[in-house]
């Protein structure tokens, strides 16, 4: 019976040393699992970073780039400005210089649709808080006045629908 013990606990130790070696290239494998899921994780990371600062460099130059092109279609109606203040100094010819201003107005209108900016239509709407700034109240005589815009003191702005300045305007009451 001893000699068949003797076998078994071989075998059994066979068994483990098998099992152990088993367990070693199981570990070995997860390790080498392991290190390419974080290799693989931090090359995304890094190249998620240099995205993120290339996007940031990006937008600063758009912004950048974007107000030097208001800025070049402005100096073009500076130019204007600056010929009409020439003519106004030797002309006696008031519709001409009228016309001269008339037509710098003109561009200036243009230029402000060409941007996406339009003029908010205040007289005769119903006053709302939310589109409209309220500078004062007159009484009205009209009952059908009451509660709309019946006069604006400026003109108010919207880009792409986003108002940018409110119009200031009287309430009838």
């Amino acid at each position: 019976m001893h000699e068949e013990d003797l076998a078994a606990r071989e075998e059994n130790v066979d068994n483990l040393t098998d099992a152990a070696a088993e367990g070693q290239e199981a570990q070995e494998d997860l390790q080498q699992k392991f290190d390419d899921l974080n290799n693989s994780y931090l090359r995304l990371h890094a190249e998620f970073d240099n995205f993120r600062k290339r996007t940031l460099k990006e937008k600063a130059d758009l912004i950048k780039s974007g107000g030097e092109r208001v800025l070049l279609d402005i100096i073009s109606l500076v130019d204007d400005f600056e010929r009409a203040l020439a003519i106004l100094h030797d002309a006696e010819d008031k519709d001409a210089m009228l016309e001269g201003m008339d037509l710098i107005y003109g561009k200036f209108t243009n230029f402000l649709k060409q941007h996406g900016v339009t003029e908010i239509e205040a007289i005769g709407q119903p006053f709302d808080a939310d589109r409209f700034e309220a500078v004062t109240t007159i009484p009205v005589q009209e009952e059908s006045q009451k509660g709309l815009v019946v006069d604006c003191i400026m003109k108010g702005y919207a880009l792409n629908e986003k108002i940018i300045r409110f119009p200031k305007v009287i309430v009838g009451e």
